[in-house]
């Protein structure tokens, strides 16, 4: 598979961006290996980047990704061995691990992604079991996914300080693959097992202006370690409160945010000889899947807002209200498969990348959210390789620095023929997963500082 296509105009501006992050590969890599010396990755996680060419930058992270069917299952052995590095740290005897899912079990392709996430764990040695808060599974019940396999989901049980299942399996950790949107059930509470990632690291009190306030310490530090403008890595935001969009309160308080926000990016844009009409992407500072967001080119956008956007606002997954949000620098995505708009989704599993995908939409703008109906999923054909032992994660880290997804051949020797041509795919995708990977330790430093509130 060939990378998306970027816009000619800003083709250069990237491949000089690119050669910067190329040039400075051993010092970036040394970094990092310092980095997670002194925090702890979370257990999973995926990053959404734009690339307009001039700026390319991560807008969200998820800590319990979906999508994991989406990736492409040749590398499923390699993401394996990142999960055992994952998993022994969460609890170093653990044997087995018990997923908790989403409720919606009526998204068949949601069950895919737990089955493939399962696949992953269990291909890394550990016995997966699901155990769900659902109030309406009360005995073992069998799923059918979208390609056909078959999910057994139990009834989640707790006793005294530990989850179980019916027949007593409790291993030490459990892993959430559900984001809390609806907040922390008392069942999960106070356990006396691992539970990962943690349960403040849910919608009910994770904020992505929080993350994004942790991601700022991180670009800053990075942007002056390689020498370049943290501009080019970092979208300005802005965090709004004591919103009702239902009853238009906040309005003017908002639109004057979106203002000031547009103008500050004029002014860079303005700098940088940037033609481009700025906007900016309004979206609820906690929830998933692409609900409650909006892109906005002028203040008079968010003012006076007809019923239906209101409504799109007012609520997101859960029917959780929305009075919070931030006002994020909008970043255009320049960059098209098959004529199509796309951003690369990159996939982690403790502080290695596993992954990812392009996320494509033939119905969207260069300027607009992707995440929503009607979206295809395009995976990515090269991948880096784990390989070995956790007592190999100082050797798969070093070897981030050869080539982040690029595929082994049998003897497990990287491929050179890249060298330091920005236009490679190999070191195209090296690139965005140092941008992930900057989000990934964001949000590391994101949980520390929630788990001390």
């Amino acid at each position: 598979m060939s990378l998306p296509v970027l816009l000619p105009k800003y083709l250069p501006q990237l491949q000089a961006f690119e050669a910067k992050i190329l040039a400075n590969q051993t010092k970036i890599e040394a970094w990092f290996r310092a980095q997670w010396g002194n925090h702890t990755p979370p257990f999973y996680g995926s990053v959404d980047i734009r690339n307009a060419g001039y700026k390319m930058a991560s807008i969200d992270m998820n800590l319990f990704p979906g999508g994991f069917n989406n990736l492409n299952p040749q590398f499923i052995s390699l993401a394996a061995i990142a999960a055992q590095d994952a998993v022994e740290r969460a609890c170093e005897t653990a044997k087995s691990m018990l997923i908790v899912p989403e409720n919606h079990t009526r998204n068949t392709f949601y069950l895919q992604n737990v089955y493939a996430l399962s696949h992953i764990l269990r291909s890394a040695g550990f016995e997966v079991r699901l155990g769900s808060l659902n109030p309406e599974i009360t005995e073992p019940t069998e799923f059918e996914t979208a390609l056909g396999n078959t999910l057994l989901i139990e009834p989640l049980l707790r006793t005294r300080g530990r989850v179980h299942l019916a027949d007593g399996f409790s291993p030490c950790v459990v892993l959430l693959n559900n984001d809390l949107s609806g907040g922390v059930p008392e069942i999960l509470q106070d356990l006396q097992q691992t539970v990962v990632p943690p349960l403040h690291g849910g919608w009910t009190t994770r904020r992505k202006t929080a993350h994004f306030a942790a991601y700022n310490r991180v670009a800053a530090e990075f942007a002056e370690l390689i020498d370049i403008d943290e501009w080019q890595i970092n979208p300005y935001f802005e965090q709004i409160s004591g919103l009702d969009f239902q009853e238009r309160e906040g309005e003017d308080v908002l639109a004057d945010a979106v203002a000031r926000m547009l103008a500050k990016i004029q002014a860079k844009y303005d700098e940088k000889g940037i033609t481009d009409q700025p906007f900016v992407i309004v979206k609820a500072d906690a929830g998933t899947y692409g609900m409650g967001v909006m892109s906005v080119k002028s203040a008079d956008e968010v003012r006076g807002l007809n019923r239906k956007n209101r409504n799109k606002m007012a609520k997101v997954k859960e029917g959780l209200e929305v009075t919070e949000v931030i006002v994020q620098e909008g970043i255009y995505t320049y960059e098209t498969l098959h004529g199509a708009v796309s951003e690369p989704v990159v996939y982690m599993m403790d502080r290695f990348v596993i992954g990812g995908f392009f996320r494509v939409h033939e119905g969207r703008g260069a300027d607009e959210n992707l995440n929503a109906s009607g979206m295809l999923f395009v995976p990515l054909q090269q991948s880096f390789p784990v390989s070995g032992s956790s007592e190999a994660a100082q050797e798969i880290a070093d070897a981030q620095s050869k080539r982040v997804f690029e595929h082994w051949d049998a003897m497990g020797v990287p491929n050179h023929v890249c060298g330091d041509n920005p236009d490679c795919s190999s070191n195209r995708l090296y690139v965005y997963g140092v941008m992930a990977r900057l989000s990934l330790l964001a949000a590391s430093i994101e949980l520390e500082s929630s788990a001390s509130v």
